[in-house]
């Protein structure tokens, strides 16, 4: 066969799979937790699948070089308040590496910081790597309104990296996994 066939045959294959390849590289794994979470708390499925992509890609059992833990990287001292709020009984630490704990807590400080910034996505990002607090000062200094462009402007690298992936995570997931995983199929922020 010649080559030129063989070549137009991969391509042909790639192409009526590139949904299966994506899906591969970029998995809806906990997909039950996390359309039940983003459902409670009013947030995109899309997006949380995001965060969890990048923050731990879907290992449950990540440490982070400062502590933070399991699917969506909570620090241990986030995670006992957090389990106050929500009345989490029994909490300890080590529940982080519990996929349903770690992903009601996430959603639930994703949620959180939802309310606290408006809906701003980047925002909300910002605040969830580099704490809120950070992004209360950056606003406060005029040197953030919250846009797209901002990110760039964003003081710590880590910080800018983590938001610029979970914004590009949360469009592949969109384009792989579509409108169905929104929680009511209405309208609501990206966060």
């Amino acid at each position: 066969m010649p080559r030129r066939i063989l070549f137009a045959l991969i391509l042909l294959l790639i192409i009526f799979n590139l949904n299966h390849i994506g899906r591969f590289f970029y998995p809806f794994s906990y997909h039950d937790l996390i359309i039940q979470n983003a459902k409670k708390y009013n947030l995109d499925a899309c997006f949380l699948a995001a965060v969890i992509k990048t923050e731990s890609n879907f290992n449950t059992r990540a440490l982070s070089d400062q502590g933070a833990v399991g699917l969506m990287q909570i620090m241990p001292e986030t995670g006992k308040w957090a389990a106050g709020q929500i009345g989490i009984r029994g909490y300890s630490a080590d529940k982080l590496y519990d996929p349903e704990t770690n992903i009601l807590i996430g959603s639930w400080y994703l949620a959180s910081l939802n309310g606290e910034f408006g809906g701003n996505t980047i925002l909300v990002l910002a605040a969830y790597n580099g704490g809120s607090g950070n992004v209360k000062k950056w606003l406060r200094n005029e040197k953030l309104s919250g846009a797209e462009k901002d990110i760039a402007l964003l003081p710590y690298p880590e910080t800018r990296h983590f938001v610029s992936k979970v914004i590009r995570n949360q469009k592949i997931y969109n384009l792989l996994y579509g409108d169905q995983e929104k929680p009511d199929g209405g309208e609501h922020s990206s966060a």
